[in-house]
């Protein structure tokens, strides 16, 4: 009489009648608790091996409720699925400068997902440095405001945005330095003010060079050229900005400290929701698929992930797209084709991260598995409708795709397999 073979969940069956030859195959699902298996050679964990009903195979017989299936040997990678939210990289508050003093404003620059970079944000009323005056050009939600176009106007003087990430806390003119000053030299490099050669744009002092420079800039904004940059008359931010909402209204005053506009970057950005306990599986450079609301598929990657976990919503009541109550971190998700992503933000998502992969697999279902007390075996189908079974180790699962991948004396490709008919 046949060993009694073991459903995933570890309990004993018994044989039913007539097929002590064989193992019985009701109920072969795989529970989550099942076992931590190693990838032979690839070089990862897996600690949870999952129920997933793979694709329908060849039926042996029409009376015999098993099919086979081919056992293969390919590229194997094992993906998890999680929520996250389309949006922009970075958010930025532009305000009115204070007089005499540093101007504040906020952002997180780099667009990390845990929002723990904070920048300062600066804006100016125009003219010559003056602090107070009249909203007379504000830009419309949606705008996109790049390197060395007016952000504003206040009494129709124009604020031109430059990148740096130093905001503007002081007039600049000739024979100063520091870092603000080189911020301001390399964006006069970049807008083609001035060649490189006549201006290193690495340079933090201010030569007869920047004054020309700054010269041709103010002359395109329609600005006094005056050869200095006063307080106010920029507006330095990391990068280009898109408008979110606006804070000022035309004609209103423009109190120093007041908020003028809200902004991000131009950068597309997934956030996406982890679980912690899978946070050391998803690295910078893992690739991704993200399925957008429009049901569309876009590749991504992996550019950060963050270190602090969130507790899920609801002290604990919250759950992740697989049932689960658990906390979190965040990852940062760059679109390789920004452009798929179209006009959506703030737009909830799916993502697909590829957290492991192995070349050269030899693969077969996971339905296939069988559990005995000492371990996996599959039922192999030989010859003359001869089955025997086939002692297995476990490597990589790939739940997309209903695939496992084994190592085990005695299998190879091409042989088949046992699996249930589904």
């Amino acid at each position: 009489m046949s060993t009694p073979v073991q459903h995933a969940a570890g309990e004993a069956s018994a044989t039913p009648p007539g097929q002590a030859d064989r193992p019985w195959r009701g109920g072969r699902k795989l529970t989550a608790a099942t076992a931590v298996v190693v990838i032979a050679g690839g070089g990862a964990a897996l600690g949870v091996i999952r129920p997933f009903h793979g694709p329908p195979a060849a039926a042996s017989s029409s009376s015999d409720p098993t099919s086979l299936a081919p056992v293969t040997r390919q590229t194997l990678s094992s993906q998890t699925t999680v929520n996250g939210t389309l949006g922009y990289a970075g958010s930025y508050t532009v305000v009115v400068p204070s007089a005499g003093s540093q101007p504040s404003g906020s952002g997180q620059q780099d667009g990390s997902p845990s929002g723990s970079s904070q920048s300062e944000a600066s804006s100016g009323s125009g003219g010559q440095g003056q602090s107070t005056g009249t909203f007379t050009a504000l830009p419309a939600v949606g705008q996109v405001v790049g390197q060395g176009q007016s952000v504003y106007s206040v009494s129709g003087s124009p604020v031109a945005l430059l990148y740096g990430s130093v905001p503007a806390y002081r007039s600049l003119s000739e024979g100063m330095s520091g870092t603000d000053v080189r911020q301001l030299n390399a964006d006069l490099v970049a807008l083609g003010d001035v060649t490189r050669s006549g201006l290193g744009p690495g340079s933090d002092y201010f030569g007869a060079a920047t004054a020309a420079a700054l010269d041709k800039l103010q002359s395109s904004l329609g600005l006094a050229q005056t050869g200095s940059l006063p307080f106010g008359q920029a507006v330095f931010l990391p990068t280009a900005i898109t408008v979110s909402s606006v804070s000022a209204t035309l004609g209103a005053p423009a109190q120093p400290g007041a908020a003028v506009l809200q902004a991000t970057s131009t950068t597309r950005q997934v956030i996406a929701q982890i679980d912690a306990t899978q946070q050391p599986e998803v690295t910078p450079g893992a690739q991704v698929s993200v399925v957008l609301p429009s049901g569309t598929t876009t590749p991504g990657v992996v550019t950060s992930v963050g270190t602090t976990a969130s507790a899920p919503p609801g002290n604990g009541s919250g759950s992740s797209s697989t049932g689960s109550s658990a906390a979190t971190v965040n990852a940062g998700i760059r679109l390789t084709d920004p452009a798929a992503a179209g006009t959506f933000d703030q737009a909830p998502v799916q993502v697909n991260i590829t957290t492991a992969t192995v070349h050269d697999a030899l693969v077969v279902p996971i339905d296939a598995l069988l559990t005995q007390p000492a371990g996996y075996v599959v039922e192999v189908a030989g010859a003359n409708g001869v089955r025997h079974l086939v002692p297995v180790s476990l490597g990589l699962f790939d739940d997309a795709a209903g695939l496992v991948q084994v190592t085990g004396k005695g299998l190879s490709a091409g042989q088949q397999v046992v699996v249930p008919q589904i």
